[in-house]
């Protein structure tokens, strides 16, 4: 295998013609999940594919519970799915089902946030900020991508100028209490404004410079 072909990001396409049985391309990641019978059996699963991870220079995600283990692989540096992710993934399947490990492909999604804007280039400094997310480019727009995965990719939605209007739902992020100020700080830094401290310190209310609010939540001022 060449250093070129080894470099190609992966369409899904390709990815189904490789034939991974436990693996599904989701955006731009591979994700296998299964199940491991219980913590021990899932401890030693990840020693196995840490190993094994180690040996190939190629490092996946892991998300080990109760009983369960999350895998996702995506070459940082090229951008996508290469061909370093599938011969890992074929790796980590054949780890997997010698442990006793079962696939299970039909629990795999990925949660993404759109969030429609008159102007993203004004409002997502801000989320970026509130978020501490990166500002990355994926299929040929701008997203906002949390390093460890663990909040959902943000993107926007070109809408035509409207008046703002009443929120159905909104973000909370719950942090410490010791960053919010921090927090606080580069959300207005990037744009946004402070609607509403009224309740401080449990939660502040704050607005992206198109109105869109979010809430910043703390464990303190509720009797906890």
């Amino acid at each position: 295998m060449t250093d070129e072909s080894r470099e190609t990001v992966l369409t899904a396409r390709d990815v189904e013609a490789a034939d991974l049985p436990d693996w599904r391309m989701l955006f731009d990641r591979l994700h296998a999940s299964y199940d491991t019978g219980d913590f021990a059996a899932g401890a030693r699963l990840v020693a196995a594919v840490a190993a094994a991870a180690e040996e190939a220079a190629h490092h996946p995600a892991l998300d080990l519970a109760y009983g369960r283990l999350d895998v996702r692989l995506h070459s940082h540096d090229a951008g996508g799915v290469t061909a370093r992710d599938v011969a890992l993934a074929r790796r980590v399947s054949a780890l997997a089902h010698e442990a006793g490990a079962a696939a299970r492909p039909d629990r795999l999604s990925v949660l993404e946030l759109a969030l429609d804007a008159v102007d993203a280039s004004r409002v997502r400094p801000f989320w970026a900020a509130l978020l501490d997310a990166e500002v990355v480019e994926a299929s040929g727009e701008l997203q906002l991508q949390e390093a460890t995965g663990r909040i959902p990719t943000v993107w926007f939605q070109p809408t035509d100028p409207h008046a703002t209007p009443r929120q159905r739902w909104h973000l909370d992020l719950r942090i410490a209490p010791e960053v919010v100020q921090d927090r606080i700080a580069a959300a207005v830094a990037a744009g946004g404004t402070v609607v509403d401290d009224g309740r401080a310190p449990a939660f502040w209310v704050l607005a992206d410079p198109e109105g869109n609010r979010a809430c910043l939540t703390t464990w303190e001022g509720r009797g906890e």
